[in-house]
């Protein structure tokens, strides 16, 4: 009769294990896909004290049980040893046809991770504790929630691939965000009647300022995105038709410059509805427009709202010109206006419709929302003006 092998105390050791001359206990395995695996360990139980001068890691026999169950649930157990990074890597390399936009918060992204302790560590290492701690320290650093939520939605969705992949069983990263850190955003509010008034009324009288008295307004009557506004051309105003044609939008960034992408989505390319009051003031935006710059940007030139050397306006533009405007009427007005960007302006048009009853649907094609609900969310915040005018209509 065989006689069994024994480790350096007298245990009899299992099919598989071993223990080498320098006391560290050996496992060997066959993977899933038939490859041999070995795995190391000082302790062969985990009563065993583990050596002087040795990390404390789990002992052989706790190795051996989880392997088996990964080998008796399918999973990859050389996958699942990828860092996050790795894993990141591996899923945008899976959809690789992405906006530039996309491909710039990714390369943000990974240098986080690379930057980070959590971006090193295996996949199958992180649990919903790390990934929590990781949102803190991104807190910590001075990243807004919402660019931690998006961040942590990109990761969620590596971890998918991973899960599918069978490389681990569980998503660390399916949690609500508002459980680890506080949910600071401020919920953006549409300008009243009275604030817009009195914000076209100093815009069209102060003498730095008027400039932009038509951009503005246009943004508060067609309610169109600052990329997309930025990146109309002569060519997307139809003024027989009554129609603003929207099908791309104007980017521009350090590493590139000036480019052309499509609409956040697809529901993005439609054709807005040109007001008689639009019509008029876009056409005489074209009538004191400054000569442009022949500059023809991926396809696109003739552009209808121009800087001061005549190359297109972009969103920073607007967003820093409204942010200094703001700040010069706050200083000499008690009645103090909100911040307004022209995303603010954007939402006060489509607000303003809502509380006018307009069909959802119709609302949503204007604005291009990709989803109902982020339409009715503004049916659903309606004035308190507009509340009361639709309880007296009713009770009437």
């Amino acid at each position: 009769m065989t006689e069994k092998r024994r480790d350096n105390k007298g245990r009899i050791l299992r099919t598989g294990e071993s223990q080498r001359t320098d006391g560290r206990y050996l496992y060997k395995y066959i993977d899933g896909s038939g490859t041999p695996q070995c795995v190391y360990a000082w302790k062969l139980v985990p009563t065993d004290k583990t050596p002087a001068g040795k990390r404390d890691k789990p002992s052989l026999r706790e190795l051996e049980k989880e392997i088996q169950k990964d080998l008796a649930d399918g999973i990859d157990s050389i996958g699942k040893k990828m860092t996050l990074c790795q894993l990141y890597a591996k899923q945008n390399a899976s959809r690789s046809n992405v906006k530039k936009t996309t491909t710039l918060q990714r390369e943000q992204l990974m240098e986080i991770l690379k930057r980070d302790k959590l971006g090193n560590r295996s996949i199958d290492s992180i649990k919903p504790s790390d990934a929590k701690e990781w949102a803190v320290r991104m807190k910590e650093n001075g990243y807004s929630y919402q660019t931690i939520n998006n961040y942590k939605r990109s990761l969620k969705a590596s971890f998918y691939i991973a899960i599918e992949d069978d490389y681990v069983r569980k998503n660390p990263f399916n949690y609500a965000l508002n459980t680890v850190i506080e949910d600071d955003r401020k919920p953006r509010e549409a300008l009243t009647e009275e604030q817009e008034e009195k914000l076209l009324s100093f815009v069209e009288h102060d003498k730095t300022y008027q400039k932009h008295y038509d951009a503005i307004l246009l943004l508060l009557k067609t309610g169109l995105r600052i990329s997309e506004f930025c990146g109309l051309t002569v060519k997307d105003l139809d003024f027989e038709n009554r129609i603003i044609n929207v099908d791309h939008q104007l980017l521009k960034n350090k590493e590139v410059g000036y480019y052309i992408e499509t609409p956040k989505t697809k529901s993005g390319i439609r054709q807005v509805p040109m007001s008689d009051e639009a019509c008029m003031i876009f056409q005489r935006v074209l009538k004191n427009r400054r000569k442009p710059e022949p500059i023809i940007i991926d396809g696109y030139s003739d552009f209808v709202f121009l800087n001061q050397q005549g190359y297109p306006m972009t969103g920073a533009n607007y967003t820093t010109t409204f942010g200094n405007l703001i700040k010069k009427y706050n200083k000499h007005h008690e009645d103090a206006l909100p911040n307004v960007t022209p995303h603010i302006l954007r939402h006060t048009f489509c607000t303003r419709l809502a509380n006018k009853n307009m069909n959802p649907k119709s609302l949503q094609y204007i604005m291009g929302h990709s989803n109902i609900n982020i339409t009715l969310n503004l049916y659903a915040h309606a004035s308190i003006d507009g509340v009361k005018t639709e309880l007296l209509r009713l009770i009437a």
